[in-house]
């Protein structure tokens, strides 16, 4: 039987997976991250409603449910 922390642990990674390549958009998944590190690992993120908004780390992106998917580095300008 797992313990309480290693499920936690387990759901925070599965939502912050792996870096996709350059203009590789990675979709989020449920459920959504409720705690992410203070990472600086920049991710432009593609909102349900339209546009773009950059964020922190893509575990932070995707903590946001008004974003449907990320691609890793800052929005352009």
């Amino acid at each position: 039987m797992r313990s309480v922390c290693g499920v936690a642990a387990l759901l925070l990674l599965s939502a912050c997976a792996t870096q996709p390549e350059l203009g590789e958009m990675t979709q989020c998944t449920e459920p959504r991250p409720q705690v992410c590190t203070m990472e600086y690992a920049p991710a432009c993120a593609n909102l349900t409603a339209g546009g773009q908004k950059e964020y922190a780390s893509p575990c932070n992106a995707c903590a946001d449910d008004a974003v449907a998917g990320y691609v890793t580095g800052p929005c352009p300008e």
